[in-house]
């Protein structure tokens, strides 16, 4: 039946009855085109339903579908016409596993961070009837994604203003780590909604019905009703804010959601559609493991079993954090959503009591933090380089504006890969690197990390470490790397004719471009510098490299703002003119996905790339004169 499903016209034209069937069978594609590709499985598998419901009753694109973070958007994208484009699902040139206005016109809009579809929806609204047109403006948002500050602001306008609208509120008691806070605890209470509108109707009729008590009765019965609705009807949170609830609905029950959708579709001013799903649902594995089958790379349909078992990035630095605690009651980890995505998962089975999990509320997570340093403990707070973005404030002014002692692991730095521009974290070293009294750094390999991340533990000020997705490189567990010294670099090669000064995961890359050089060309003696610290910089490293009258800079972020310009303003500053400079980076543009290898490779930012671009400032300046005097 899928194969004859080319938009959500296609869809229209099957029986009530047919649809339940197509339901598993494009589950069974998710699951086959994910397996092979990764992705992300569990949150597709959990709104299938909803999704088919929503495309059936309503007109996309002529009605604007908005969805929230886009983690649950592949059904959609499967009925609108992108089939054959999951054989490339999140490689390079292939389809985006989010939704993407220039893929599609039925991607009203962009969605990569969470928590902002219900703003967005009511902006969509708010143009609709300036601009008198008719059509209907539905954001779907996960209950994780309503624990965010953000979501209730977008609630809390489309309350005031009572602008046509639907929220669909996706409740599978998950975000990507399972969910915590109040709000989590208050949607577990809600009862059904039928249950309550019944015992309203009933008792108004039947309290009417009598002559000569009936309106004050009535009267006494309001008064009452407001009591009852918070036992009865938890859902009294979202009337208050100006919605009409309806819920909570099975969000697997085909025919509850095609009357609930179309009930809602009638109504006027804002609705909120509480629909109950399963995450992973239909397929086991990810049943029982929904944060394990979340974001997950190839792995075998009949197992689950995942095809990749290197140790990453994030679990080392759990490791690490979980080896510094033992020795330190004074430190605390602390997470956005992502205890499993940040490696803080085996820190909680080791610290339960000093780990705090604090929902998708970045700013808060931040000025949390704040409020422990001040008291006299060592917060450390691990957050995606592209999720960091969003607390930025809160970093200036409540914690270096007083310069408190909060370390920020800066998890998924420079390109993560297949999930694109909106998670790629290219711009950290720009927005970071010019706040007074943060440290910022970058280790080149695992142990550095470690070393980094004892050293941050022990200063008296705030400090930020930022390292790569992927594999860990280097010798787990080593505890005789040396320790790192603020703002000294590591030389791991002296060379006479250029150098290249790298920071983080571009150090090694840079050596293995300079050892190519030197057995290319004997001519070519290239030093390369691991910096290390992107403030404060080793400006004596960066003397010694000026005297080779040829610098590179290396860096798996942004140039503008980068390390690269950092050095630069470092030459300006201290007096160095006639070098030949060039800065290797990214460029002022947003980085569509693909692997992280051939995004690298793409923008020079390999050994190969690193090594022409050093030939290139040969054959600009062949007999350019060293200097010689600077020490």
């Amino acid at each position: 039946m899928l194969e004859l499903i080319d938009s959500p016209d296609d869809l229209k034209g099957l029986q009530e009855k047919e649809l339940a069937p197509l339901c598993a069978e494009i589950r069974e594609f998710i699951i086959d085109h994910v397996s092979r590709c990764g992705g992300h499985l569990a949150s597709n598998l959990g709104v299938v339903e909803l999704t088919v419901a929503l495309h059936y009753v309503f007109d996309c694109p002529r009605d604007k579908f908005v969805w929230d973070v886009g983690h649950q958007s592949y059904t959609h994208k499967i009925l609108t016409g992108r089939k054959d484009g999951f054989r490339k699902l999140r490689k390079a040139g292939g389809l985006s596993g989010f939704p993407k206005p220039e893929e599609s016109p039925c991607d009203a809009f962009i969605a990569g961070h969470s928590s902002t579809s219900i703003s967005a929806a009511v902006g969509l609204a708010v143009a609709r009837d300036a601009l008198r047109e008719n059509y209907k403006v539905i954001a779907i948002i996960g209950d994780g994604s309503l624990t965010a500050g953000l979501a209730f602001e977008g609630l809390n306008q489309a309350g005031h203003l009572k602008k046509d609208m639907i929220v669909i509120l996706n409740d599978n008691e998950m975000s990507i780590s399972r969910n915590v806070g109040a709000l989590a605890a208050y949607l577990n209470r809600i009862l059904t909604g039928d249950l309550y509108r019944r015992f309203k109707k009933s008792t108004r009729e039947l309290l009417k019905g009598i002559p000569k008590f009936g309106p004050h009765m009535t009267k006494a019965a309001e008064r009452l009703e407001e009591a009852l609705k918070g036992i009865v009807l938890p859902g009294m949170l979202f009337e208050e804010m100006g919605f009409n609830y309806i819920g909570p609905v099975d969000g697997h029950n085909m025919e509850a959601l095609l009357d609930t959708l179309r009930m809602a579709g009638a109504l006027s001013g804002p609705v909120l559609i509480h629909a109950v799903t399963t995450k992973g649902k239909g397929y086991g594995p990810s049943e029982q493991n929904p944060c394990g089958f979340h974001g997950v790379g190839p792995f075998e349909i009949e197992t689950g079993k995942t095809l990749s078992g290197s140790v990453s990035y994030s679990e080392y630095f759990g490791e690490a954090l979980s080896r510094c605690a033992r020795t330190d009651p004074r430190i605390m980890a602390i997470t956005a959503a992502m205890k499993e995505g940040t490696g803080l998962a085996s820190f909680e089975k080791e610290f339960p009591s000093r780990i705090y999990d604090v929902g998708i509320a970045e700013p808060h997570a931040v000025v949390f933090a704040a409020g422990l340093a001040k008291s006299g403990f060592k917060p450390v707070v691990a957050i995606y380089s592209t999720f960091l973005q969003r607390g930025y404030d809160e970093i200036i002014h409540d914690v270096c504006l007083q310069n408190l002692p909060v370390v920020f692991a800066i998890d998924r730095a420079g390109v993560v890969g297949e999930d694109g521009p909106t998670h790629h974290g290219m711009f950290d070293l720009s927005y970071l690197r010019h706040i007074p009294n943060l440290t910022l750094m970058a280790p080149k390999d695992a142990p550095e990390l470690e070393a980094m991340l004892r050293f941050a533990l022990d200063m008296k000020g705030p400090a930020a470490i930022r390292y790569p997705r992927g594999k860990a490189i280097g010798d787990g567990g080593r505890e005789d790397m040396p320790p790192v010294a603020a703002g000294r670099a590591e030389v791991l090669k002296d060379g006479r004719d250029a150098a290249i000064l790298a920071i983080g995961n571009m150090a090694l890359p840079a050596l293995e471009a300079a050892r190519q050089l030197s057995f290319e060309n004997k001519n070519m003696d290239v030093s390369v510098y691991n910096m290390r610290f992107v403030k404060p910089l080793d400006e004596d490293a960066i003397r010694r490299a000026a005297a080779t009258g040829r610098i590179i800079t290396v860096e798996d972020n942004s140039v503008l703002g980068g390390f690269g310009s950092a050095v630069c303003e470092a030459l300006m500053r201290m007096g160095l003119g006639g070098i030949k400079f060039q800065s290797l980076g990214f460029p002022d543009a947003f980085v569509e996905h693909g692997g992280q290898a051939e995004l690298r490779a793409r923008f020079g930012l390999d050994a190969q790339g690193i090594s022409q671009a050093v030939k290139n400032l040969f054959a600009a300046s062949p007999a350019l004169k060293r200097f010689r005097t600077i020490k």
